[in-house]
């Protein structure tokens, strides 16, 4: 007797092979071999309970007068149900919710691969653009915060030339120095800078050339003069820039603190200590060493193309995208590393015999590091079968793993970009002719209701500690 269900037991449950079903006010009359059909879903292990308690974990009441089962959910969704019993598929209709239809189906136990080809593709599509929308929508909130904070911090900076001596004209100044745009004197400023910037690397370029070097006394590959004399004026501009920035300053303590004052100094430092080591060898021959040091100073000179940076919002979002993205760099780099052992061992343990380019597993490591990356350089190939195979699977893993981390950083580019163009606009916006005025138009609301839901998320966090955690906070207390 304990084997068999109430089906069997009682007609309390059935009468003449059917079920009675109320769904919200939706009453329907289902025989049972259709739901048996589908053991698996809640109507059909409906049929399989043992006791009055079994049912009601599977529906909300029983009425053992009417002999009827009682579901609390929408009456309006249950036809599809009842279609998917009888048909085995599933439809979705364009006017419904599809996260409405999702949670009516998980409730009624039917898998959504049970949705018709018909379907499956505009209901699953209509699931992923909500997310997408989410995403959008969150990066726009975190670049209003974000933008809002640093429109906060340059009105801080700006304030502090109020009661300053000269400090109307020194805050024209700094404005017209730090913010590209702003006015036409910060323009033609802009302009030229990156104008001796790009003439400086060019003159470096072109000194590397044999037909523009001079011999000097000893025989030896020198500078042409004129190349000289342009690379002086753009350490002379670069300076006077560099000075100009440090003397309208609004805080000199962190005027360093900031990147790009940071690389205005490192394009002119070299300079000015292959200048000194010069001197120190000319009077001091024994010293002679140094020059090499020299040499090497003189090369950072390629280090000024980050200059334009200051002038460029896609290398600024670039360089902020790489500084908060280091844990996809990171899980980008450990794919490459997996696979480039595993790929150089393989290809190793193959060609070692065959291949004196392959004979060692470093060497292996060089070769798979190209291969995985599509670079390719062609030095060191495999010659047999099986290792052409795997190079073929080496560039195909490395496609693959390439690819998989680039979305989540370029993402990550697209948010920084638009906050950056948002705080340029509001920056250029900005009026301090006749001292402080207002703060530009900021949506104050959305940064507020940001900032309230990013706390209540904090507060939700630690309030879902799961019960080991619990356990282990009364065990401490």
């Amino acid at each position: 007797m304990t084997g068999q269900s109430l089906w069997d037991l009682s007609e309390a449950n059935v009468e003449d092979g059917e079920i009675r079903i109320n769904v919200g006010g939706f009453k329907k009359r289902l025989r049972s071999h259709t739901l048996l059909r589908f053991p698996e879903t809640r109507l059909g292990r409906l049929l399989l309970c043992h006791s009055r308690e079994a049912i009601l974990e599977l529906c909300d009441d029983y009425d053992d007068v009417q002999r009827e089962f009682y579901f609390d959910r929408n009456p309006e969704l249950f036809p599809y149900v009842l279609h998917f019993y009888h048909t085995g598929k599933l439809h979705v209709m364009a006017e419904l919710c599809v996260f409405s239809f999702s949670q009516e189906i998980e409730y009624w136990g039917i898998n959504e691969f049970f949705i018709d080809s018909c379907c499956s593709y505009s209901y699953h599509g209509r699931k992923v653009e909500p997310e997408q929308e989410k995403w959008d929508e969150q990066s726009d909130q975190e670049s209003t915060t974000s933008s809002f904070d640093e429109i906060l911090a340059f009105y801080n900076d700006a304030s502090k030339f109020d009661g300053q001596p000269l400090g109307n004209f020194r805050r024209q100044l700094w404005l017209a120095l730090d913010n590209p745009g702003y006015s036409v004197l910060s323009r033609v400023f802009s302009v030229l800078s990156i104008l001796v910037v790009l003439g400086s690397i060019i003159t470096m370029c072109l000194n590397s050339l044999p037909d523009f070097q001079i011999p000097d006394s000893q025989g030896n590959p020198g500078e042409d003069p004129r190349f000289e004399i342009v690379e002086h004026f753009g350490i002379a501009w670069f300076t006077f820039e560099l000075m100009a920035r440090f003397a309208v300053a609004p805080d000199f303590l962190k005027f360093f603190k900031n990147a790009l004052n940071l690389i205005d100094l490192m394009s002119i430092v070299p300079f000015y200590i292959t200048l000194v080591v010069n001197l120190v060898v000319e009077s001091t021959p024994t010293l002679a060493n140094l020059g090499r040091v020299a040499q090497v100073l003189r090369l950072m000179r390629i280090f000024r193309i980050l200059k334009l940076a200051r002038h460029s919002t896609g290398l600024r979002s670039l360089g902020a995208t790489l500084k908060y993205s280091y844990k996809e760099v990171g899980l980008l780099l450990l794919y490459l590393s997996v696979g480039i052992s595993i790929f150089s061992v393989v290809a190793y343990t193959i060609e070692k015999e065959e291949n004196e380019g392959l004979a060692t597993i470093p060497a292996c490591w060089w070769w798979a590091t190209v291969s995985m990356t599509t670079v390719g350089y062609g030095d060191v190939v495999p010659g047999t079968t099986a290792g052409k195979l795997t190079a073929s699977a080496c560039i195909l893993a490395g496609i693959l793993v390439v690819v998989l981390p680039i979305t989540l950083i370029f993402n990550k580019f697209s948010h920084f970009y638009r906050r950056q163009k948002q705080l340029e606009s509001a920056m250029r916006s900005c009026d301090f002719g006749d001292g402080m005025k207002e703060v530009p138009s900021v949506n104050l609301r959305d940064y507020y209701a940001h900032k309230v839901k990013s706390l209540m998320a904090s507060l939700t966090n630690m309030s879902r500690s799961s019960p080991s955690e619990l356990s282990l906070n009364d065990s401490l207390h």
